[in-house]
């Protein structure tokens, strides 16, 4: 059922959130996403916009027109923008998820990752929005897959610890919220660099030039933000009418693979030659210590009819990567 409402755009300086509406015929259910500029976040806002509910996104330093810019460690913007759009489903995508600048950036990481987790926490408890923190399988040590939502975390690296402290914050300040557990992403990607996985093109497409190693140590389970934002939208709207959901769910694809493995896979996906890449069996000295294998169990969300078939990661990572091949038809000539 749609409602007379406003649209909200943003107008900012800074230190301050400030919307301007715009009278329009919008859908009467409202999800605020966090983080709504990156890969995960921008799938989640068209997933739910496609699904009928009005979207707005937050981003900060790569904020752009229709998003709102706020500082998400600033707890009074976070209250004020809460407070005048008035959610009902807050997804919180924002994050450092990149480990190694985690270890250097420790600081600023936590902030966002724990302490801003902690605000918006508390303030979907004032406002009455759902509240659904999206985590990570680093929170588990790798050793002993796969993982149960119950099962002990024991993160290695900085990252991880700050992704768990972001849960309990969640959990702490909004016992009713869901805290979603993913692997390493893939999807509809700005630039290959935005993904771990996608990446790898650049590496794939070396060919021509010198060998080049790839990482044939840590199992990965790579799953795409689009399957993701599927399993938000459906645990935002079951929750709307079922209280008992809440607590720790897991999703990820099954397909277990090295890095090298996926490079592989995308080699063979676009008949380019993959000779020139070398399995790595060792992880780097220089770099924050990564789980071997974090292999998620998520039959709580499937026995709750909650997940989603995901599609084989050669078909899929095709299409993220297709757009950035030399010869732009080459979709055509393989999906037709």
């Amino acid at each position: 059922m749609n409602c007379a409402a406003a649209e909200l755009r943003i107008m900012f300086s800074p230190g301050n959130v400030q919307l301007v509406q715009d009278e329009e015929m919008v859908p009467s259910r409202r999800v605020l996403v966090t983080g709504a500029t990156g890969l995960l976040g921008r799938a989640i806002c068209r997933e739910f916009q496609a699904n009928g509910w009005s979207v707005v996104g937050t981003g900060f330093r790569r904020a752009r027109p229709r998003f709102l810019r706020c500082d998400l460690t600033d707890e009074d913007a976070v209250r004020g923008l809460l407070q005048e759009y008035k959610p009902e489903v807050i997804v919180h995508c924002a994050a450092e998820r990149r480990p190694d600048v985690v270890e250097r950036h420790t600081e600023a990481a936590v902030n966002l990752n724990v302490h801003a987790t902690g605000t918006l926490a508390k303030e979907a408890v004032a406002c009455g929005a759902f509240f659904l923190y999206i985590s990570t399988d680093y929170v588990f040590d790798g050793r002993n897959p796969p993982y149960g939502e119950d099962d002990c975390p024991n993160p290695l690296n900085v990252y991880g610890r700050s992704k768990l402290e972001g849960e309990r914050e969640t959990l702490r300040h909004c016992p009713g919220a869901v805290v979603l557990r993913v692997p390493v992403l893939f999807g509809e990607v700005e630039s290959v660099t935005e993904s771990a996985v996608t990446t790898l093109w650049l590496k794939v497409q070396q060919a021509t030039e010198e060998s080049c190693t790839v990482d044939h140590c840590d199992q990965r389970f790579p799953t795409d933000a689009r399957d993701v934002a599927t399993v938000c939208r459906k645990l935002s709207e079951r929750a709307r009418q079922d209280p008992s959901i809440r607590g720790v769910f897991h999703f990820s694809a099954k397909e277990q693979m090295t890095k090298y493995e996926m490079s592989v896979a995308i080699a063979q996906a676009f008949n380019l030659p993959s000779s020139h890449l070398i399995p790595l069996t060792e992880q780097p000295a220089d770099a924050a210590v990564r789980p071997v294998n974090c292999q998620l169990n998520c039959s709580r969300l499937e026995l709750l009819n909650l997940s989603v078939e995901t599609r084989p990661f050669t078909s899929a990572i095709a299409d993220c990567l297709w757009p950035f091949t030399p010869d732009k038809r080459w979709r055509q000539t393989v999906f037709h």
